[in-house]
């Protein structure tokens, strides 16, 4: 029996995510994000929400997003950094060999994250404005919960 995808999976297979500051598994769990310069990742990772209650009140509350940057994984994996349909709109995603999602995070008014660094499990990326975030590509939630 196949698993039913998730509201991310489902969305992603477009290429589109929520148009939300907001850290997305393919699992189906969400997270609110905060850009945050004091924190040592650049950001506060906060409370869980529901993604299929949020597409339910606005489905079409999502935007397409595109990969400008690509970082190989040892595992056959990559990273990609991008932007989404406004200048303001960044993203960074985790995604498999298959280009299926891992984990996702879309940020409103960081500029495309276009510079991605890896050391180990860690990846920085950086946007074209000079926003920074820092991210355990293994759990993002490491980086940055509250």
């Amino acid at each position: 029996m196949q698993e039913e995808m998730s509201a991310i999976e489902r969305l992603w297979v477009d290429y589109l995510m929520p148009d939300l500051d907001a850290l997305h598994f393919a699992d189906g769990r969400s997270y609110d994000v905060v850009l945050d310069s004091d924190a040592p990742t650049g950001m506060r990772i906060e409370e869980a929400f529901d993604l299929e209650e949020v597409l339910a009140e606005d489905p079409d509350w999502v935007s397409r997003v595109d990969g400008q940057r690509v970082v190989s994984l040892e595992d056959g994996g990559v990273l990609w950094g991008g932007d989404g349909p406004h200048g303001s709109n960044g993203f960074c995603a985790r995604l498999n060999a298959d280009l299926t999602l891992v984990w996702a995070i879309f940020l409103h008014v960081s500029n495309p994250l276009r510079d991605i660094s890896l050391s180990g499990s860690t990846a920085v990326f950086r946007s074209t404005s000079g926003v920074s975030i820092t991210v355990d590509i293994g759990d993002p939630l490491r980086s940055g919960a509250v």
